[in-house]
């Protein structure tokens, strides 16, 4: 990459003009402003497939990061505003000349009406070819005749509008962004990013056409139907990813808007906590134990605080041999977990009946009922916020494992939610709950960063005063932005008792895992599939794990 403003992509072998050699008599028949085009030279991009432009404002504004998302075609630029203290993330891709501009119009105006039936079952590769044969056929058989370069941009558009995500899809391929929001016509879309939180972007629906067909479009990825009479959307698309959206002003007064959330196809995994500060090495290995032993936990946090991300950590911790059930509202727990039935639930259509629920519909309460029917050992409950609640409660106190996440910043808010509708589960059966997570998202300089503020046990219920009986184990100084273990943990006394170990046999074993924890971390193993090995492996001989890591115990006088 050169200086900022210049940083340019080659074709290789391709001619130096920048834009293609067309057949007028042809062309002129499909756009006048075909012909005009070709024969005025103008408005020409240029002998690249994508330039990138200089900063608008080169005088106020500063790259701050330039990324490569799809290379030569599309790219991503970081810009800091010193007049207004605001980023702007740029989405830069292909430029097209008046002709080329008229010419994709076309394509795309006669792909929908010939494109074969056949190219709905093709994967997503496979479109991708299909696709870029089928412009080439069209092209040559009405004998149109491109530079590679003018290829090259028609092709990036075609399969970018009829297999990406269309104008967001250089937003949906950037893995450093978690959230994509649109408010409406005519507005900037802003972005959720990891290091620069809520940023305004470059990209923008000009008409309420187009964006009201972009939110129609997201409907059918997501395998549903959005129109005036069905104005809100809420579902997962194939890929994963988390979409709520509204259609034209019927909801939303500025226009259709949607919000889509990212999808991680590689999940957050206990290293990740550790390289990102949200926990200590001693605060995972603890993890480690208590998922081996089978104690149920519940994360609790704010919005955006990352208690799903904490929660799929945890979970890759359960021994192999286990069988884990998850149920979500859309999937987001990611396991590599043979025994695993992964669930989601569905909404219904029509009106709803006596009991709420529409036709068909699929909730989180049918979905725990089901599970107890499996006979799992691991119940994995996205978020607990009804009356599936008070089942998985029962769940935990007739010996099944069960993680979950709440919104709450504390167990006495937790509390509070749980025994008060619409949850409406008896304290006395909380006692069956054994660790709580309380995460938060705070702010750390110019940054924001997300920190397991406490790790708590439940240690028991008093009858008479009728308060659970706590006991914190780890604690976040905010301070000084350090963890420290509190002194005594009834997890480490249980597994004493149980296994018939000695304190000091008990000690030896956290460090072990202790030892196995930084080896990752130190090693910077994010891959969830190299960490899944070292777990595994630690189950069936955890001697030659540590010899394998080089763990050398200390000696004790």
């Amino acid at each position: 990459m050169t200086a900022a403003g210049s940083y340019r992509v080659r074709v290789p072998k391709a001619r130096s003009q920048g834009i293609a050699d067309l057949t007028r008599g042809e062309l002129s028949k499909l756009s006048p402003a075909l012909e005009k085009s070709v024969r005025g030279g103008a408005d020409l991009p240029g002998m690249y497939i994508t330039a990138v432009p200089p900063l608008p404002e080169p005088a106020v504004m500063t790259q701050i990061e330039f990324l490569a998302v799809q290379p030569p075609y599309s790219f991503a630029r970081m810009t800091y505003n010193e007049r207004r203290k605001e980023y702007l993330y740029e989405v830069i891709e292909p430029q097209l000349s008046s002709g080329e501009a008229a010419l994709l119009k076309h394509l795309k105006e006669t792909l929908v009406h010939i494109l074969g039936s056949e190219a709905s079952v093709l994967s997503a590769s496979d479109k991708r070819g299909y696709l870029r044969a089928s412009v080439e056929n069209y092209l040559r058989t009405r004998h149109v005749t491109l530079s590679p370069l003018s290829l090259e941009r028609l092709n990036y558009y075609i399969l970018r509008d009829f297999v990406g995500y269309g104008p967001v899809d250089v937003l949906i391929a950037d893995e450093s962004i978690e959230d994509i929001s649109c408010d409406g016509v005519e507005i900037p879309l802003y972005i959720f990013h990891k290091r620069y939180e809520s940023v305004k972007t470059n990209v923008i629906f000009d008409t309420e056409e187009v964006l009201n067909s972009f939110v129609v479009s997201l409907g059918q990825r997501c395998g549903k139907q959005v129109s005036v009479s069905n104005p809100i959307l809420d579902g997962t698309t194939t890929e994963g990813h988390r979409v709520q959206a509204t259609y034209a002003r019927e909801v939303t007064t500025r226009g259709a808007s949607f919000t889509i959330r990212r999808f991680k196809e590689k999940p957050f995994t206990p290293v990740d906590l550790i390289l990102q500060g949200t926990a200590s090495e001693e605060m995972v290995a603890y993890l480690w134990l208590a998922a081996e032993n089978g104690e149920s936990m519940i994360i609790c946090g704010g919005p955006a605080a990352g208690k799903t991300s904490t929660l799929n950590a945890a979970a890759l911790f359960i021994p192999p041999t286990a069988k884990v059930v998850s149920l979500e509202d859309t999937r987001e727990v990611n396991l590599p977990h043979e025994n695993w039935i992964p669930g989601a639930t569905r909404s219904g259509s029509g009106d709803r009946g006596p009991d709420g629920k529409a036709a068909g519909e699929v909730d989180m309460f049918d979905l725990v009922r089901a599970a107890l029917r499996q006979r799992p050992n691991y119940i994995i409950v996205g978020e607990v916020r009804g009356k599936e609640t008070y089942t998985m409660f029962q769940a935990m106190a007739t010996g099944h494992t069960t993680y979950s996440t709440m919104h709450a910043d504390s167990v006495k808010s937790m509390v509070n939610r749980l025994e008060n509708p619409p949850i409406n589960t008896p304290r006395i059966l909380l006692s069956a709950l054994k660790n709580v997570i309380i995460q938060v998202q705070a702010r750390s300089g110019n940054s924001v960063v997300r920190r397991v503020r406490q790790i708590l046990e439940i240690v028991g219920f008093e009858p008479e005063t009728n308060e659970l009986i706590t006991n914190t184990v780890y604690e976040w100084d905010p301070g000084k932005d350090k963890f420290t273990f509190k002194g005594h943990s009834f997890l480490f006394d249980n597994l004493m008792e149980l296994k018939n170990l000695t304190h000091e046999e008990m000690e030896a074993e956290f460090r072990r895992r202790v030892a196995a924890v930084h080896y990752m971390a130190e090693h910077k193993l994010t891959d969830y599939r190299q960490i899944w090995q070292i777990i595994t492996s630690y189950y069936k001989d955890p001697a030659e794990v540590m010899q394998r890591i080089g763990y050398v115990p200390e000696v004790t006088a």
